[in-house]
């Protein structure tokens, strides 16, 4: 496993990632949204406030998408300054404050901040180095970033599910898989891409199963790849119809569809001087 993954254009791509991605807030919701279903619940946002304890002055939060974290850092801790940033115009408009930014160079001066957040997205950046540069850079010196992504064995079923239902389509065995967001950036390469920049790196294991006894929660994470739909190697729409077909059959058949999750959060801090 390498510590810097090859970049993929199809998950990197700057004009794709801030019309059809994350153009609006509809794709990524419906990410987050699955996990309503997970045993346990984490309460993601409330990690990120606990962390947050001891730091004071501004924190940004890199990425921010339809601000879920903004909004809970800002009613737990309105003494801290809170910056949104995303480089999607369009799914900041409902984020307060929020301006675009691009990751591998902050609008922030050097040492400004008693935190920033990166949380799933270092997977969309092309160059992982730069950004955890930057990272490191923008960051007082007993300040911390928080980091999160999943496993590369998060949520296997869904990929199963994917390219059976691509292969009922196709009339093959098994079809191809779709596009995989965090494979550039998993939480096993995670530690060795931070730690070029980072000397104490703490990981906050998130594991969880995911069960549904309806397809829809299922179906709608599925579809939220249609920014991607030309480059799945399969009709896209008839695809996800099948998925739904196969997911009803199984909770028909065992009472759910279980799918098993491992995400976590990283703690970074930057070595002493």
């Amino acid at each position: 496993m390498t510590a810097q993954p090859t970049p993929d254009h199809l998950v990197t791509d700057r004009s794709l990632l801030s019309t059809k991605a994350y153009g609006t807030g509809q794709h990524l919701a419906a990410r987050q949204s699955l996990y309503q279903w997970q045993t346990p619940r984490h309460d993601l946002p409330g990690i990120v406030v606990n962390e947050l304890t001891d730091i004071r002055g501004a924190v940004a939060d890199v990425g921010c998408g339809n601000g879920k974290f903004v909004a809970r850092v800002r009613e737990d801790r309105p003494d801290l300054t809170v910056l949104p940033m995303d480089v999607s115009h369009g799914i900041l408009g409902t984020v307060p404050g929020a301006v675009v930014a691009d990751v591998q160079q902050l609008p922030i001066a050097d040492g400004a901040l008693g935190a920033v957040l990166a949380l799933h997205m270092l997977y969309h950046v092309e160059d992982q180095a730069q950004a955890v540069s930057e990272l490191g850079r923008v960051l007082a010196p007993d300040g911390i970033a928080i980091v999160s992504t999943n496993s590369q064995t998060d949520k296997r079923e869904l990929e199963h599910l994917w390219r059976q239902a691509a292969g009922d389509v196709l009339d093959i065995p098994e079809g191809p898989a779709r596009v995989q967001l965090s494979a550039r950036f998993t939480l096993e390469d995670a530690p060795a891409i931070l730690g070029a920049v980072f000397a104490d790196i703490r990981t906050i294991p998130l594991p969880g199963v995911i069960e549904v006894t309806d397809a829809e929660p299922v179906v709608a994470h599925l579809a939220s790849y249609e920014a991607w739909a030309d480059q799945m190697g399969v009709p896209f729409r008839e695809t996800i119809e099948r998925a739904r077909e196969r997911v009803n059959e199984v909770i028909q058949a065992e009472g759910g569809f279980r799918v098993t999750c491992l995400g976590g959060m990283l703690v970074c801090r930057r070595p002493c001087s």
